[in-house]
């Protein structure tokens, strides 16, 4: 499998963070659509179904994670 940089996973994690901190999901077709499209390059890039799943992989990708670091799981 394809593995993505660590600085595009970085990028999508941000993304999809910040769009799900300001609640796009209840926002205009065209933001949750964004949404949705993040998510799923996040599910493509880590090989993951969901995108919580695929979040926690990303994280586990990123410099300075530890494989002990449960910080990832918090949400």
């Amino acid at each position: 499998m394809l593995m993505a940089h660590p600085a595009v996973l970085q990028k999508l994690v941000e993304q999809y963070e910040t769009l799900h901190l300001l609640r796009a999901g209840e926002g205009s077709a065209e933001v949750r659509r964004r949404m949705d499209d993040i998510a799923y390059t996040l599910c493509v890039s880590t090989g993951t179904r969901d995108v919580d799943s695929a979040l926690v992989a990303a994280r586990h990708r990123l410099p300075g994670a530890r494989v002990e670091d449960d910080s990832a799981l918090t949400m």
